[in-house]
């Protein structure tokens, strides 16, 4: 594979302790960067129905009051009606919020329409008790599509969490030097997550970004593997980033058999170990999930709560987007 970050890696280094102000081991630094340089330069949907399942009824006041009381014939129905009027308002929210970004081109990162549609969504399901205790409520497991990023697709990666908690002052502009690479000589997306959670909130999390170049004539998956650690609250999980490795990458399967042997003979990159070496600490990252159902998730970073926001569609049976009551 084309060896481009061991070229960038002597300039970048210079770079970073100059904006650091410190001297940091060679060996770490160049590895971490040759990610982030590997991940540039190797060659590597629908709106949601307003069908809605209901799975909890008691949040608001009035369920409260209804569950503490005699039931009544009228009681049933006006909770009902109170049900269906609170699931109808979270399905218009998201089919809004589903259309723009389906109108919206993943690459083309930041809009305030759909940024404004998520914090209403946030919004609406807190007030209303829908798509909340993510960590606990049992939906997470999975595989996502990815259909927005307020960022780079690549920063949908727990790697790129990561690498900006190891280099907090420095990180934007060590993006900047790929992030300026121009299509088609680059092209990112598109980007899936799969989570296996269990009963205790641990389990393993899997980021998988296509990266092409030369107009799609050369492409490879990167893949990052997290361990996930525990919950964060009720809307959190602690990942700790264990490796980063291109994977299926076309260049490789053009060379038959050889290529096959060399792809699985390649070891991941244990990124983990190389950002702990630069910063202890920092392979471990809170992923907060601020609305979870069925077949939408909304994910932030904790670290840049504000800025940073994800809209995920689960992948297969529970795609239609039933919204979950908790």
């Amino acid at each position: 594979r084309t060896e481009a970050p061991i070229i960038l890696s002597s300039p970048l280094l210079l770079q970073i302790e100059i904006m650091t102000g410190r001297s940091i081991a060679a060996a770490s630094v160049v590895a971490v960067i040759s990610v982030i340089g590997t991940i540039s330069v190797l060659p590597f949907a629908s709106c949601f129905t307003a069908t809605t399942t209901v799975r909890s009824l008691a949040l608001s006041n009035h369920r409260r009051s209804f569950f503490s009381t005699k039931a009544t014939g009228s009681d049933e129905t006006e909770l009902q009606s109170s049900l269906t009027s609170a699931s109808s308002r979270i399905e218009d929210c998201k089919r809004t919020l589903i259309n723009q970004c389906n109108s919206h081109k993943l690459e083309s990162g930041y809009s305030s329409s759909i940024d404004s549609s998520v914090r209403n969504l946030e919004q609406l399901g807190e007030d209303l008790g829908f798509g909340q205790a993510s960590s606990v409520s049992g939906l997470l497991s999975g595989e996502w599509d990815l259909i927005y990023a307020s960022d780079d697709i690549t920063r949908s990666s727990p790697f790129f969490w990561a690498f900006r908690r190891a280099f907090p002052d420095n990180s934007d502009q060590i993006f900047g030097i790929t992030d300026a690479i121009p299509e088609p000589i680059k092209m990112v997306g598109p980007a899936t997550q799969e989570i296996d959670l269990d009963s205790s909130s641990r389990g393993t999390f899997v980021s998988r970004v296509k990266v092409a170049t030369l107009g799609g004539v050369a492409t490879s998956i990167m893949t990052t593997r997290a361990t996930i650690m525990g919950a964060e609250g009720v809307d959190g999980l602690r990942l700790k980033v264990e490796t980063t490795k291109p994977e299926e990458s076309t260049i490789l399967k053009k060379l038959g058999p050889l290529g096959e042997l060399i792809s699985s003979n390649s070891q991941p990159f244990p990124s983990g170990e190389a950002l702990e070496k630069v910063a202890p600490g920092s392979s471990e990252i809170v992923m907060v999930t601020t609305y979870l159902d069925e077949g939408l998730r909304v994910t932030r970073n904790k670290d840049r709560s504000d800025d940073d926001v994800f809209v995920w569609v689960r992948v297969g049976e529970f795609s239609g987007g039933n919204t979950a009551s908790l």
